[in-house]
């Protein structure tokens, strides 16, 4: 499956296109994390603990819709994106979304 952000597939021709796919992943953090968390605050630094978190929540995303993509019958989605929202206080949502294509 090819995965790609531009709305084509260098040296391949879309042949269909499938129509539009889409899958999200709603993390929420908790206690230990936030401990964590709340001691790099004080002392500085990237937050390992939500990069993490945000990181799988993301990868999950794109496997949903890789795996949307391919029941549909494609072999690539093109012009993928990802947006971020907030859920309630301490959850967020990844949807990560795209356009189903056959290429050769």
């Amino acid at each position: 499956m090819i995965v790609t952000t531009t709305d084509a597939v260098e040296g391949k021709q879309i042949v269909e296109v499938l129509g539009l796919v889409m899958a999200n992943s709603v993390r929420a953090r908790n206690i230990g994390r936030d401990i964590m968390a709340g001691f790099r605050g004080i002392v500085g630094g990237e937050v390992d603990e939500y990069t993490k978190l945000l990181a799988q929540s993301r990868e999950l995303s794109v496997m949903r819709m890789t795996e949307r993509a391919e029941a549909m019958g494609a072999n690539a989605v093109v012009g993928v994106r990802f947006i971020t929202a907030g859920i309630m206080s301490g959850a967020s949502e990844i949807l990560a979304y795209g356009t189903a294509v056959v290429v050769e």
